[in-house]
């Protein structure tokens, strides 16, 4: 139970961290021109080629630095290098097809930023906002390599029970487990699915 409450909690954190962070660079990607705009695509997959030995050894060296290896906050914040660019990317789709002369009437009928981005731009980005965040959370909540690089094996998450277990041969075990950690993938799916239809 406690490596399953982890998981979640982990992934959670991930989802809301990475939309939050990714809703900014996805908006100046998609409705900006600027020198470089390929270079910054580039640079911001590049977690995504990278192998996950290579993230997850690159991630343990700079947190052991910074003293975040061994805690919960380091975890979530290794999940976010993959979890980011998904974001950043499906986001940035999103705001592509933002139609701005929305805002700027908004904007000249009197509204302040926020209730421009409530009433206006929220709606129109919500449905990949939440794909993103299903993404994210799904990421997160598989991630191996480096919640054990980082975690250092003192944050325990339903991945590392699973692996654990399977190695060990315990096949009634495993099976199981297996089953508790696909419902949360599903459940997601089931979410996020029946948001979009409401949306459409």
């Amino acid at each position: 139970m406690t490596a399953f409450g982890n998981s979640i909690a982990i992934a959670i954190s991930v989802s809301i961290i990475a939309v939050f962070i990714s809703l900014p660079a996805a908006r100046a990607l998609a409705l900006h021109k600027f020198r470089g705009k390929q270079a910054v695509m580039f640079l911001l997959i590049l977690p995504i080629l990278s192998p996950s030995f290579a993230v997850a050894t690159g991630s343990h060296s700079l947190f052991l630095r910074y003293g975040l290896t061994d805690s919960i906050v380091g975890v979530v914040a290794a999940h976010l290098v993959p979890a980011v660019p998904y974001c950043v990317l499906l986001l940035t789709g999103s705001f592509g097809r933002l139609d701005t002369d929305y805002e700027a009437q908004a904007r000249s009928l009197g509204a302040s930023p926020l209730a421009v981005f409530r009433y206006v731009t929220f709606p129109s980005i919500a449905p990949g906002m939440a794909v993103a965040a299903a993404f994210a959370f799904l990421i997160s909540w598989s991630q191996y390599l480096t919640t054990l690089f980082v975690g250092g094996g003192n944050i325990q998450t339903l991945p590392l029970n699973l692996v654990s277990f399977q190695r060990g041969s315990d096949d009634a075990v495993t099976a199981a487990l297996t089953l508790i950690y696909i419902a949360p993938a599903i459940l997601v799916f089931i979410v996020v699915a029946k948001f979009l239809r409401n949306e459409n």
